[in-house]
């Protein structure tokens, strides 16, 4: 297609309008060269048809091949050279046919030719007003060649101009209103689109902390609590971590059958074994972003099982509910009270019903102390097509539509600005042809009028509803039905007055300025409801207008051909703008925003994409300083767990990891919550230890938390029996400190506080002072650092 090359860099509102005025054209045009042709010959003498039909026919072909070209592109140049030629056959028929007939059918035909070419052309305005010179030159020359000796009638040529200028501010008006509804539309997508990227990386933030927790975390964790037991399983379980760790998360794509991948659940080795008693209905097809997290869940809970159950056996079943997956897992161990679960433990909050909620699932614990644990998983398929709560998306890159909602309410923008546009269009063309080409007229033939002050009237009458309604246009509001109703049946009084008020034989001739304005005003009016509603009223304004015709007596065969041409010319012309007007409202529009919002699905697709990978290598290269090396050496046999520096290295790098997961929490004093993570994990290690808060706690950025907390968590990691954390509150400051009593041999603490880049920020500063196994060490921060005022 020719418009091809212009129309690719515009939004979608816009490449479809430009588009569907082409076809529109195109049709408008062929369609009344054919009809204007056919009367034409009718309305000539005998014995001039064939000479007629010699010119009017390869006009109709050229029209066909233009047809054709919607579908199968030709070149520029080669459509130019046929519209011309529709032109210039068109205008050589005139002295052909000769007549009134011939002249009311150039001045039909080339006029809806030149008003279609702004639209077939409409990025190239050059070509298209060249065509309109090509069309006012072949009616002045047509003009002369049927009447020769006398002067051309300029003013159906200068009426021909006035339609190629309305026709080209309508289309800048319409298109200036797509192209706002773009911009409008476009923003609305990129905050929706920030928003929906957000709300991805948090929901992958946290299955990567879910997966480090079920991972390294508790993998070190172990390590760092003894060695008096069998590590067999700790080589492969390290290399495993490393996998988990290393892969991209979130890029699984299609469905995974969930039977099998439960018949995968590791049940551990040794005294952790747990046997796994499995009633599953397979197969179980689910999406793999619901089926993973299940699995991993699994996976948490087996092991949670081992740990904390007391028992060696727990049953896993699965089977199919309406249109969903549920899967359990119960044992008859000791139980619990979830409602007694620190914030802090991760294993249910984040392993498993945080997966859960994740990918729109939901999952459940169910225990009491004494009396055994049920854990249960659902998934049905309608949370795959809605937004998980909270906003949080499936972790599969390639997500479901987006919910129809959205589709509707872009819909309904695009429509609203382009039926904005469209009714400014046409009160634009209506104003101007009354007051230029129809004012003429009535001010021209006041002497033939039957009485002159009722056409008089009317045109008040018709320019005020035309003000009544732009008044509301113009203020944004849209026009009563009890206004509108009044307002249509005003117009179609107009046409009836001035249909009667006419003497015989001037019907769509020069005297009647009424018969091809009045559809305008009534299309302003209408421009909302769908055509058939305008073409009842042109079907009321023709018939109120062919009774006064046969009122006053019956017409010749070439006179009703003359008045079928200016109807067409007139009323069909108007009513394919009613057509092209409701396709644009109801094809055009949802087109648009359907169009829209699948470029921004694409769009939001790629950018989490891309914000996942750069995540995910931020993460990894933020582990691959202390907590892989670990695992490499662990994996692979270079570090032994029965070292006592590994297994410190271990609890150090397990405290991190801690204080970590505890970021995310919602508390009122998130650097005393992210203390006691590590304070818990130094605990599981056989320490104890005593935490102090001096003074009313305040706000410290994350980084700064993180440097803070770094150092205490190193000494608290080589603590072997006690240790006291302090935390003081100054106005100016805050101080993080530990005295650690036999302490092991600290030759790591420093290069491990190092390792963090925390201790080395100059916003943070770290003493530290060791006297025999006693280790002091305290991180201070001045809050003036940040915020600009000493206040201490």
């Amino acid at each position: 297609m020719r418009l091809g090359g212009h129309v690719g860099n515009g939004g979608s509102s816009e490449r479809l309008l430009i588009l569907a005025l082409e076809r529109y054209g195109v049709w408008l045009r062929s369609t009344v060269v054919c009809l204007c042709s056919a009367l034409g010959v009718v309305s000539a003498d005998a014995s001039e048809i064939p000479l007629a039909t010699s010119l009017l026919v390869p006009a109709v072909l050229a029209c066909g091949v233009r047809l054709y070209s919607l579908r199968h592109p030709l070149p520029s140049a080669l459509l130019w050279t046929l519209d011309a030629s529709v032109l210039v056959l068109t205008g050589l028929s005139q002295p052909v046919i000769g007549g009134e007939g011939a002249d009311v059918m150039v001045e039909a035909v080339v006029g809806i030719c030149v008003v279609a070419f702004q639209y077939e052309w409409a990025t190239r305005p050059v070509a298209g007003f060249g065509l309109a010179a090509v069309g006012v030159v072949v009616c002045v020359l047509g003009d002369v060649l049927s009447s020769p000796g006398q002067s051309p009638d300029l003013v159906p040529q200068l009426r021909m101009l006035i339609q190629v200028g309305l026709s080209r501010a309508a289309y800048l008006v319409v298109r200036a209103l797509a192209r706002a509804a773009d911009r409008s539309a476009a923003a609305r997508a990129a905050a929706r689109r920030e928003v929906e990227v957000a709300a991805a990386r948090r929901a992958t933030e946290r299955e990567y902390l879910a997966t480090l927790h079920d991972t390294a975390s508790a993998t070190l964790l172990m390590v760092s609590q003894g060695d008096g037991r069998d590590w067999s399983w700790l080589p492969p379980r390290a290399r495993q971590d490393l996998e988990a760790l290393s892969a991209v998360p979130g890029f699984e794509t299609g469905s995974v059958d969930l039977a099998a991948l439960l018949g995968c659940v590791p049940e551990g080795e040794g005294q952790a074994r747990v046997r796994l008693k499995t009633h599953i209905e397979g197969p179980l097809a689910i999406p793999s972003g619901p089926g993973l997290a299940i699995f991993n869940g699994v996976r948490e809970a087996v092991t949670n099982v081992a740990r904390h159950a007391g028992v060696p056996e727990a049953e896993l079943r699965a089977w199919t509910e309406g249109d969903g997956t549920v899967v359990e897992l119960s044992d008859a161990g000791r139980g619990f009270d979830p409602q007694a679960v620190p914030a802090r433990r991760r294993g249910i909050s984040g392993s498993i019903i945080g997966r859960m909620h994740a990918v729109g699932g939901s999952a459940s614990v169910t225990s009491y102390p004494g009396t055994g644990t049920r854990v249960q998983w659902r998934w049905h398929d309608r949370t795959w097509a809605s937004q998980p709560p909270d906003g949080a998306h499936v972790t599969d890159v390639p997500r479901p539509p987006r919910p129809q909602p959205q589709h509707t309410a872009a819909v309904r923008f695009i429509r609203g600005r382009l039926l904005y546009g469209t009714q400014l269009a046409v009160l634009l063309i209506s104003l101007v042809w009354q007051f230029t080409v129809s004012l003429r007229r009535l001010v021209v033939h006041q002497d033939v009028y039957r009485p002159a002050w009722a056409q008089t009237a009317a045109f008040v009458c018709l320019a005020a509803v035309a003000v009544a309604g732009g008044a509301y246009l113009l203020r944004g509001r849209q026009i009563p039905p009890r206004v509108r109703g009044w307002s249509v049946g005003s117009v179609l009084a107009v046409s009836a007055v001035c249909a009667f008020t006419l003497p015989p034989g001037q019907s769509t001739g020069p005297p009647d300025w009424a018969f091809g304005v009045v559809g305008w005003h009534a299309l302003f009016l209408l421009a909302d409801l769908r055509v058939r509603a305008f073409a009842a009223f042109l079907g009321a304004h023709m018939g109120l207008n062919a009774t006064a015709v046969f009122l006053s007596g019956a017409p010749t065969a070439a006179e009703l051909a003359v008045m079928g041409i200016s109807t067409i010319s007139a009323c069909g012309f108007q009513f394919s703008v009613g057509a092209l007007m409701t396709h644009l409202l109801h094809g055009t529009a949802p087109a648009a925003g359907v169009a829209a919002a699948q470029e921004e699905e694409l769009r939001t697709r790629e950018r989490i994409h891309e914000d996942r990978q750069r995540d995910h290598k931020e993460r990894y290269r933020a582990l691959t300083a202390t907590t892989v090396p670990l695992l490499v050496g662990l994996g692979h046999g270079a570090l032994s767990p029965h070292d006592e520096e590994v297994r410190l290295r271990c609890g150090v790098e397990a405290a991190r990891m801690r204080r970590l997961f505890a970021e995310g929490d919602a508390v009122s004093d998130p650097l005393l919550n992210e203390l006691r993570a590590c304070v818990e994990v130094a605990e599981h290690q056989g320490a104890t230890v005593s935490l102090a808060v001096r003074g009313r706690p305040g706000e410290v950025p994350v980084e700064i938390r993180r440097e803070l907390i770094d150092p205490v968590a190193v000494t608290l990691g080589h603590t072997r029996s006690t240790a006291r954390v302090t935390v003081v509150w100054t106005p100016g400051a805050v101080r993080v400190s530990v005295v650690g009593v036999d302490c092991a041999d600290g030759r790591g603490t420093g290069e491990a506080a190092a390792s963090q880049g925390g201790a080395t920020d100059a916003k943070v500063s770290v003493a530290r002072t060791t006297r025999g196994g006693s280790v002091w060490v305290e991180a201070s921060w001045r809050r003036s650092a940040v915020r600009g005022v000493d206040l201490a």
